[in-house]
């Protein structure tokens, strides 16, 4: 709520809004054409919230803490220790229930810090709208949006709110979201019958639906949870797709559980069977599972990813979705247009020439009053034909009468001027090339018009083809003359008179070969997929180094079935003179090839090839629909960025699986070695506050796993979750751990003759060295020492390993039932771990030497 401020209710509105006369709606809202005041759009705001959809997870600091606690392990726990209290164990209980609140608030401490960070990084790129306040358009947060605000609506914008149109110029909407319907719907202030449904409703726009061309002006009825969007939110959710990151945790999570039931289930039985106590037996079991199951990747997921976003950001990509950076990670083929990636974005204007090709003041004109005068979408070559005004360049003597925005389909714009002194209207029309010339039944020819006959035609499209040959972007320019009159409409745009052409030059980047190169050096292959000219994409591909022998257009692309395409995607290297809803099309088909593929865009038709695409990639300053869609946003528009954030995904990934490796290694080893030994011997090998602490101590290290380094080897290559790997990591290295335990057993039944006090003692002190010593050893897949690890690790590592040595001797030991160790019990175990660390070392170069080449091969599948 916001501070100092009586929260007023906002006005109600008819449950049937969209059938109210747009004037009869302002005042059941008290709004007016020019929008709210500021102080009653803060009242409305703290009286109904922000503009968000549904309950949103509890950020708050006590919140995080209670989610730590919702785990079932930790709530049986809890359990068993008021059981424990209650049958007369009161230190032991005291013992488990703070060991148990120390791990979950070591938990918290991570996640909650990871959750505040990203938080921070999404308000860097929070979605913004044009609204009237106090007569008069400023720029705010969507969620600041409250019922009566005025909303000013242009090509390329998500609709925040649901409300009706108080003006419109040729807008159209993508309701897909809402209704499932593709094409987009016309719209036009007005009213709609009382029952009509959400496709019916003509005069009325929809939170998430989102601008494809034109303009207009909203007044908003509904928003939040009000909205319609809200009723098929949840429903929306369940649709997003989970990435194979989180898949693979997922199934790894089902597995150490899988293991976890059958061992535990066992091994309590198989106790009472043995005629334990009751009480020892369930907690003995419960610590058990405590130790199989990696109850701290959730936590340590998300510190690692949110620690790989913030790395990102700094080097210029927010991260709106976590799991995309394995993702990134992972991909193998990105898939891009040419403008402003792989060109400098900063197009020229190098040339006005009329149709004959001569350099022409007069399309110059032309072009700058069409430019200049039109009120829709804003694009970087109307900025480039603005930025060459000169004091020649007089517009002043021209007014506009109308204009007919562009669009996706006719791919041209045009403005309609009426000269101060002049008898009749000018329309100017200025588009891609042949879109424009169907439009043309003549060309201007000195004073006059030719026909535009085959010849013409010809001649038209060699010229062309050549400006292109050299680089250039090129657009045409085409007038009609009419009789005065207010209103002009699509069908306007016909029995034009061709007038010139427009040379633009976009330069490639400097240094866009190196950067091409650099993607190829980490394993990912460059496709353009442009909607420009074939000329000017193939002379741009072999001026910057890339292939550019296998090239499919839009048209030949429209007559491939599903399968054709399929068969042509994976040697096409240029995809030209593209439809924006071909895109889709294109990335759905490599991805059928088994590829990991990115897709970066920001136009407003990008959005349904960034949903398509495993990792949807935009841009700071893309249209809402590309933002809202994009997984991540690059700060700014540079495939260096790029690969840096390649890099950090790549590194977040490898860290993430070292968390795995050490689970399903040393801890599982040293679980299923207590599980038999817990039935061979006559007493319990670790008592249950032994295990619980035995993992809590092993478990600090891995949370500076987020900082640890990456082997450059490991950012060379893109990784893949594989849960095969994982089943046969943990075989081998558990397999290898648990020899070593049964070893420690021999050596401290038959060597020591050790008491059962002494035997739990010195195990528990092993069992946590070998845990923290094969951390340093699968953390690479180098020779351990040519490998340095990250100094945090190593630091906790060390202070861990020296407190479990000390432990038995320090006061308050004989609380956990630990006994000071012979001197010779001590070598012992110091003999064993260094020969573990050796072998651990050798079954490492052994499994990769192996295993490593298999897992290859199922990538590239």
């Amino acid at each position: 709520m916001l501070h100092g401020l009586e929260p007023s209710p906002i006005p109600a509105v008819a449950a049937a809004y969209w059938s109210r006369p747009a004037d009869a709606l302002l005042a059941d809202l008290n709004s007016g054409p020019g929008g709210l005041s500021s102080a009653e759009a803060a009242r409305r705001l703290a009286a109904g919230g922000p503009n968000a959809l549904g309950p949103r997870r509890d950020a708050s600091a006590i919140g995080a803490l209670a989610r730590q606690f919702r785990s079932p392990l930790v709530l049986i726990l809890i359990f068993a220790a008021i059981v424990s209290a209650f049958v007369g164990e009161g230190s032991e209980a005291a013992i488990i229930g703070a060991i148990v609140l120390a791990s979950c608030l070591l938990s918290f401490t991570q996640e909650y810090d990871a959750s505040r960070a990203m938080e921070a990084l999404k308000a860097r790129i929070g979605r913004r709208a044009s609204v009237l306040r106090d007569g008069a358009a400023v720029s705010i947060a969507v969620e600041e949006i409250v019922p009566g605000d005025v909303v000013a609506l242009s090509a390329g914008n998500l609709i925040p709110a649901d409300g009706i149109l108080l003006a419109a110029r040729d807008f159209n909407v993508s309701e897909a979201t809402l209704t499932g319907e593709t094409f987009p719907v016309v719209k036009a202030p007005g009213t709609s019958a009382s029952d009509a449904q959400i496709g019916q409703r003509g005069n009325a726009v929809f939170t998430g639906t989102s601008v494809r061309s034109g303009t207009a002006t909203m007044l908003v009825a509904r928003t939040g949870d009000g909205t319609e969007f809200a009723a098929i939110a949840a429903t929306i959710a369940r649709r997003v797709p989970e990435t194979e990151f989180a898949r693979g945790i997922r199934r790894f999570g089902y597995l150490m559980t899988e293991i976890m039931l059958a061992i535990v289930i066992v091994v309590f039985f198989v106790n009472l069977l043995l005629h334990r106590p009751l009480i020892d037996s369930l907690l003995f079991s419960l610590a058990l599972a405590v130790g199989l199951t990696p109850e701290l990747l959730p936590a340590i997921v998300s510190v690692t990813l949110a620690r790989g976003a913030r790395a990102m950001a700094r080097s210029g990509v927010i991260v709106r979705r976590l799991e995309s950076i394995e993702n990134l990670g992972s991909m193998d083929l990105l898939c891009t247009d040419k403008t402003g990636t792989l060109t400098e974005g900063v197009i020229h204007l190098d040339g006005c020439i009329d149709p004959i090709g001569t350099p022409s003041s007069e399309v110059r004109l032309w072009a700058l009053l069409n430019a200049t005068l039109q009120a829709g979408m804003a694009n970087p070559l109307d900025v480039a034909i603005a930025a060459g005004r000169t004091d020649r360049d007089d517009c002043s003597a021209y007014a506009k009468i109308d204009e007919i925005p562009y669009d996706f389909v006719r791919k041209r714009l045009s403005v309609v001027v009426r000269a101060k002194d002049g008898t009749d209207d000018l329309l100017i029309c200025k588009g891609a090339v042949q879109n424009v010339i169907d439009a043309c039944a003549s060309v201007m020819a000195g004073a006059g018009t030719e026909p535009l006959d085959a010849a013409y035609a010809k001649a038209i499209d060699d010229r062309v083809k050549a400006w292109c040959l050299q680089g250039y972007r090129v657009l045409a320019l085409a007038l009609r003359h009419f009789p005065p009159r207010d209103a002009y409409r699509r069908e306007d745009e016909s029995e034009l008179a061709l007038a010139g052409f427009l040379l633009f030059q976009d330069p490639p980047k400097e240094g866009m070969a190196e950067s091409l190169k650099a993607l190829r050096r980490r394993g990912i292959k460059v496709k353009v997929i442009s909607g420009d000219n074939r000329y000017v994409a193939a002379h741009l591909a072999e001026t910057i180094g890339l292939p550019r022998g296998n090239l499919l257009t839009g048209a030949e692309l429209d007559k491939l079935t599903a399968e054709a395409l399929f068969v042509r995607v994976r040697r096409t290297d240029l995809f030209v003179e593209i439809d924006p809803n071909q895109k889709e099309r294109i990335i759905a088909a490599l991805r059928r090839h088994g590829h990991v593929v990115g897709y970066l865009g920001d136009g407003i038709n990008d959005a349904p090839a960034l949903h398509e695409a495993d990792v949807g990639v935009s841009v700071d300053g893309a249209a809402d629909v590309a933002r809202e869609a994009a997984d991540m946003i690059l700060l700014e528009r540079n495939l260096d960025v790029l690969v840096g954030g390649i890099d950090d995904g790549r590194r977040t990934f490898a860290n993430t699986m070292k968390y795995v490796s050490i689970a399903t290694s040393a801890n599982f080893g040293n679980m299923v070695s207590m599980a038999i030994a817990s039935v061979a011997l006559p007493f319990l090998p670790l008592l249950a506050k032994q295990i619980l602490l035995n993992n809590f101590l092993a478990d600090m290290p891995s949370l500076a796993i987020a900082t640890d380094n990456v082997d450059a080897e490991q950012t060379r290559r893109p990784s893949r979750w594989n849960i095969a790997f994982v089943r046969r990591f943990m075989l081998t290295f558990g397999l290898v751990s648990s020899a070593f335990d049964f070893l420690t057993f021999g050596f401290l039944l038959f060597v020591l003759k050790a008491t059962e006090a002494t035997f739990q003692t010195g195990w528990f002190v092993e069992s946590l060295v070998t845990q923290l010593a094969i951390v340093l050893v699968i953390r690479t897949r180098k020779a351990f020492w040519k490998s340095r690890p990250g100094r945090l690790l190593s630091s906790l590592t060390l202070a861990v390993a020296l407190a479990a040595v000390a432990i038995p001797y320090l006061p308050g030991a004989d609380l956990f039932g630990f006994v000071p160790l012979p001197a010779t019990a001590m070598a012992g175990i110091g003999i064993i771990t260094a020969i573990y660390v050796a072998f651990s070392e050798g079954a490492k170069r052994w499994f990769f030497s192996r295993g490593y080449r298999h897992r290859s091969r199922s990538l590239r599948r």
